[in-house]
């Protein structure tokens, strides 16, 4: 028999993200929400769009809301990295991606349609994909997905947020700091002096 994802167990963490305790996924979840780690995964393509999904109709939070590729808990003790991979293979079929943590991000979000609460110490990761990337979505997990550019998904959280997650502002502005801090490649630094 399948244990339901709300049963599983999630590590309760302070306002700097030290471990305090575990409850499960169902009573961090409930109102007034108890601050737990959880992990918001990004996959790119080699253009540099991002793969979105819209969550499915019977998820207990935020239900078909667009958000980032994959969200979800690490177990008590489990890094996110671990975590997020695993979780990569179970809502979109993707395997042996190198993921990388862009920051953390911080936030309390009520929904209103469900009752429940988002209160979570957010670890952002992003992993580079092929543009032939094959995907196997579960439909338990994800409505249906879409690739867009920053850019357009930045526009369009401006223009209706309602459409998307509460939390996909707040972890696109960490993947945003982290590509803009990367170091340039080699080919787009100055040339050095020809020495005459």
């Amino acid at each position: 028999m399948t244990v339901s994802r709300e049963a599983h167990l999630v590590e309760l963490v302070d306002t700097l993200g030290e471990p305090t305790g575990a409850a499960t996924v169902d009573e961090a979840h409930r109102v007034p929400g108890r601050l737990h780690r959880a992990f918001s995964v990004f996959l790119r393509d080699p253009s540099g769009r991002v793969l979105l999904q819209q969550r499915a109709a019977i998820k207990t939070r935020f239900p078909l809301r667009w958000a980032n590729t994959c969200c979800g808990h690490p177990l008590p003790g489990e890094a996110p990295a671990t975590a997020a991979a695993r979780r990569l293979v179970e809502e979109v079929g993707v395997h042996g991606v190198d993921l990388t943590e862009t920051g953390v991000y911080s936030y309390y979000a009520e929904d209103p349609s469900t009752g429940r609460v988002e209160y979570e110490y957010d670890h952002v990761l992003v992993g580079d994909v092929s543009a032939d990337l094959a995907l196997l979505l579960d439909p338990a997990e994800v409505a249906a997905v879409r690739w867009v550019s920053i850019e357009e998904l930045t526009a369009s959280l401006n223009e209706d947020p309602r459409s998307y997650a509460p939390w996909l502002q707040g972890v696109t502005g960490s993947l945003i700091r982290h590509l803009e801090a990367r170091p340039r490649p080699a080919d787009d630094a100055p040339e050095p002096p020809s020495g005459r």
